[in-house]
């Protein structure tokens, strides 16, 4: 069995090429990252470097070796981690959503049985997260069934959009994604699917994406630039409410359901959680 220690020095020095720079990234001593490489060689019985009086570099063997360490470093790493989100999972429902707007429900329950990651899942990224025990319920657009993974219909998002109330378009009693040509919106950066569908279907409009909910609420507050909010995610508050008009938009495109993903042999742990999202979703 070979330590992992001699795999890292072996792996460091096949990237940065010196002794030393090994022994500075390691916070080791030079000759303990020697005297680990010596160790290797003896424990593998190969030669894994060439040695001059001012150079040691990797023989085509030690490149393969640090190939192949490497590898197994990362492994090792990933099966700790799985090993302990299993083990984190088998006490709390850890959730996440691809959209943004589940989370408005989910900050409403007042339990101490899941946490909710900050972040929002790429859609790509739900069947290995949930196989992997990353997360214990993802909330997204995608039905996904497989011999694993099942999904419970949650209830729909629908898109609407909030305009200054001097606008055309706000005379309007609802909009279509056709009305809102041209027009310039300002847009929380990461809103998952979303962002795709305005992309798509307001092709010619200019979207101001924002990082931080903080600066979108501000430029809100102090601008008339539309922006969009859904049947459950709250409007941005502004100092004078009444100088928006919330207005939904009709398109078909414009709604998304939304589903509980999750692992069949987890079915009964996020029942509870599933049933409460579901009775909190606006009607």
């Amino acid at each position: 069995m070979i330590d992992n220690y001699l795999l890292e020095y072996l792996v460091t020095f096949s990237k940065y090429q010196t002794l030393s720079k090994t022994a500075t990234v390691l916070n080791v001593t030079q000759p303990t990252v020697t005297r680990g490489m010596q160790k290797l060689e003896e424990q593998l019985e190969v030669k894994l470097f060439e040695r001059t009086a001012n150079r040691i570099t990797l023989t085509k063997t030690g490149k393969l070796a640090a190939k192949k360490a490497k590898q197994l470093l990362y492994a090792n790493q990933r099966f700790v981690e799985q090993i302990q989100d299993h083990a984190a999972n088998q006490k709390l429902i850890k959730v996440s959503s691809t959209v943004p707007g589940p989370r408005f429900i989910l900050d409403q329950l007042s339990t101490n049985t899941f946490s909710l990651d900050p972040e929002l899942l790429p859609t790509d990224q739900i069947t290995a997260s949930l196989d992997n025990n990353k997360y214990t319920l993802v909330i997204s657009e995608k039905e996904i069934q497989t011999k694993t993974l099942e999904a419970r219909y949650l209830g729909h998002e629908d898109l609407y959009v909030n305009l200054d109330k001097f606008t055309y378009q706000a005379n309007q009693t609802s909009v279509s994604f056709d009305d809102l040509f041209q027009m310039s919106f300002v847009v929380l950066g990461d809103i998952g699917s979303w962002k795709d569908i305005i992309s798509q279907h307001i092709p010619d409009a200019k979207f101001l994406f924002q990082q931080e909910y903080e600066a979108l609420k501000e430029i809100t507050d102090y601008s008339s630039f539309p922006y969009f909010s859904t049947n459950i995610t709250h409007p941005l508050a502004t100092r004078d409410h009444t100088d928006r008009v919330r207005l939904k938009i009709t398109d078909k495109s414009a709604r998304m359901d939304l589903y509980g993903v999750y692992r069949k042999e987890d079915r009964a742990k996020v029942a509870s959680l599933l049933e409460k999202i579901s009775q909190n979703w606006p009607k």
